[in-house]
């Protein structure tokens, strides 16, 4: 089952397609082996849009709905999910402008990202993950500026975007209620980035520190009122865990398209393995939990076009979808054998590439407390 989206929507997902074969399918394996970011390839991608899917048309996007742009996320994912995950990152920076921003910060946003740039959504630290009051990052009011210091990290885009939203403490005596979220440009003296991560999956993706030493910016970049930030935050992740899932959902997809071919071709004891009921099953149940996270993450973009609550729903589909990604993959691995655990065959990289989703966006221990809370309260 494909995300069920307009006729329009369906188009464009086979152009993507199209894309993602001419362009990217060729690369991946270079690429995820050397560590290198493929800047022409996300350029290419950025003349069709893909970096500005959400962005309203009145500034310059394509202003898809939320269900469609994850549907193109997913289909990128089946190919590469660092390089979705860099893609989407600006969509992830973009959200707290949409949520929080006047018309002038969103236009300022979109100026600097349509042309063809990255932005990154700066709040994990080091000692700040799942804990976002233990945020260190300050900003401090002078006159009509704001003077920024502080190290991010684990910063997707970090390393290559041309605008942040950043998360800082306008008063660590007030905890959360002091955390505030700005826009803050790359051009601005006092930005440099830290270490690079040498990671162990989605090595198509950009994860650096940033780090902000008196970086001094307008008062008008302020997102929302001071204090609002954690706020802010957590409206952010509550909307891009779906999204998260939707990528998730495209290497389970990858994984099983690999199995059905892989089955169909390797033949042991005189006949294909596809004959086989015990990997029919496996096949089977594969198939079963990748739907039902495509379903989950549907349910989730529904309640939120009907404007019901859905930070319990996001942080369900989330951890199933990333679960089942973990899951689904090392089944392919275990049906293709020991070639599933060479890298001649891509399932090997699915699995790599799929734990991340068990982390990032929230833990899915941190979800499993937010469903219980929700359950609880």
């Amino acid at each position: 089952m494909a995300f069920i989206v307009s006729d329009e929507t369906r188009d464009l997902i086979q152009s993507v397609q199209v894309f993602c074969e001419q362009k990217l399918k060729p690369v991946v394996a270079d690429y995820d082996t050397s560590g290198e970011f493929p800047i022409k390839v996300y350029k290419d991608a950025m003349e069709m849009g893909l970096h500005c899917l959400e962005i309203p048309e009145a500034f310059g996007g394509l202003g898809l709905d939320n269900l469609s742009a994850a549907a193109i996320l997913s289909k990128v994912g089946e190919y590469d999910a660092g390089f979705a995950t860099g893609l989407s990152a600006i969509s992830l920076a973009l959200k707290p402008v949409l949520i929080a921003g006047t018309p002038e910060q969103k236009q300022l946003f979109a100026d600097i990202v349509v042309p063809g740039n990255f932005a990154a959504f700066g709040l994990t630290e080091p000692n700040a993950g799942s804990d976002a009051g233990s945020v260190t990052t300050t900003a401090e009011l002078d006159g009509d500026h704001y003077v920024i210091n502080g190290r991010k990290t684990f910063i997707t885009n970090g390393g290559v975007a041309d605008v942040y939203v950043v998360f800082a403490s306008v008063d660590k005596s007030k905890g959360l209620k002091g955390l505030s979220a700005f826009i803050v440009e790359k051009k601005t003296p006092g930005i440099s980035v830290g270490k690079e991560e040498n990671k162990m999956g989605i090595r198509l993706s950009n994860t650096t520190d940033v780090v902000f030493d008196n970086v001094v910016i307008p008062r008008a970049n302020l997102l929302g009122k001071e204090g609002e930030g954690f706020k802010i935050a957590m409206m952010t992740l509550d909307l891009a865990r779906p999204f998260v899932g939707a990528i998730a959902c495209g290497i389970a997809q990858r994984a099983i398209n690999e199995c059905i071919a892989y089955m169909k071709e390797r033949v042991q004891f005189g006949k294909p393995i596809a004959k086989l009921d015990v990997l029919r099953n496996k096949l089977a149940d594969m198939e079963i939990k990748k739907e039902a996270a495509v379903a989950m993450v549907e349910h989730v973009f529904k309640m939120i076009d009907l404007g019901k609550r859905y930070s319990r729903e996001a942080a369900i589909a989330k951890a199933f979808a990333g679960d089942t990604a973990v899951e689904v993959a090392m089944e392919a691995i275990q049906i293709h054998g020991g070639y599933g655990y060479s890298r001649e065959y891509p399932v090997e990289k699915l699995l790599r590439d799929a734990k991340i989703f068990q982390i990032f966006e929230g833990t899915n221990e941190v979800q499993r407390v937010v469903i219980a809370g929700s359950l609880l309260a």
